[in-house]
């Protein structure tokens, strides 16, 4: 469905971000883009969605297809057209609107009255607590209910991708995990597919089909998750272990990453 070929991004005519990343989504899917800060994975979902041209961020090289359609470089309100729609890291909820103005605001694009009530009541069936709270100004949501909010106004606006920017930034990690479970839920049911980039290893590899790692914005690593939990390099720098166990996590803060993979 998504393919990214050997794509640069540079901001500013000046700063390098990505340098040659390669990745590709099938259908149906949920891919997982991982890595730690400032490797490249915000910019990587930005230059898929158009948001780059909004940071003075521009693909120099390589392309960028959805389905059989070179997208590289096309203004956001074209590529979100085509059903691409991105959740933002950090919610952006328009914070003065109700949550259910907030979902409505993603029907703009859309025609099709009576379906768009029914879609309504689908995202309430996957989240009943935004049923509850569908008249309450969203920006007296907890950071949770803001998530919700935000993965439910994707959903209004039928999309064929989902660009999924740390979902479990600021959360517990019992939210964590229950915003992945319907996440998982959603792709399954709706055959959504969906890119999500994610700090949290663990939990992100646990849903996903099939997952990257990111490294100063180059691909370092991938393959299936079950293949990659058991790599040694995944296993101590991103879930914290060890032949030995789980390192102390000053040591995990701390530790100088080696890079084997790279070699």
């Amino acid at each position: 469905m998504l393919e990214l070929n050997n794509v640069e991004v540079i901001y500013d005519r000046v700063v390098l971000v990505l340098k040659g990343l390669s990745l590709r989504v099938p259908p149906h899917s949920i891919v997982a883009l991982l890595g730690a800060n400032g490797a490249g994975k915000t910019t990587t979902l930005k230059a898929i969605s158009g948001l780059l041209q909004v940071e003075r961020g521009r693909v120099t090289d390589g392309q960028i297809t959805f389905q059989g359609k070179d997208i590289t470089n096309w203004g956001p309100e074209r590529i979100a057209r085509l059903g691409i729609f991105h959740v933002l890291e950090g919610r952006h909820v328009f914070e003065h609107l109700t949550v259910e103005e907030n979902l409505m605001a993603a029907t703009c694009l859309r025609r099709d009255r009576s379906g768009i009530r029914k879609d309504l009541d689908k995202v309430f069936a996957y989240f009943p607590r935004l049923q509850e709270l569908r008249h309450r100004v969203a920006g007296y949501l907890s950071g949770g209910e803001q998530q919700m909010l935000a993965i439910g106004r994707a959903l209004m606006s039928r999309p064929q991708l989902i660009l999924l920017d740390e979902p479990s930034l600021g959360l517990s990690p019992l939210l964590v995990g229950e915003i992945f479970r319907i996440v998982q839920e959603i792709n399954r049911r709706e055959q959504v597919t969906i890119l999500v980039v994610e700090q949290n290893a663990r939990v992100a590899l646990e849903v996903a089909d099939y997952a990257y790692i990111m490294e100063n914005g180059r691909i370092v690593l991938e393959g299936e998750p079950r293949r990659l939990k058991e790599n040694e390099d995944v296993r101590e720098f991103y879930l914290g272990l060890t032949p030995e166990g789980r390192k102390h996590y000053r040591e995990v803060k701390h530790y100088k990453r080696r890079k084997r993979w790279l070699s």
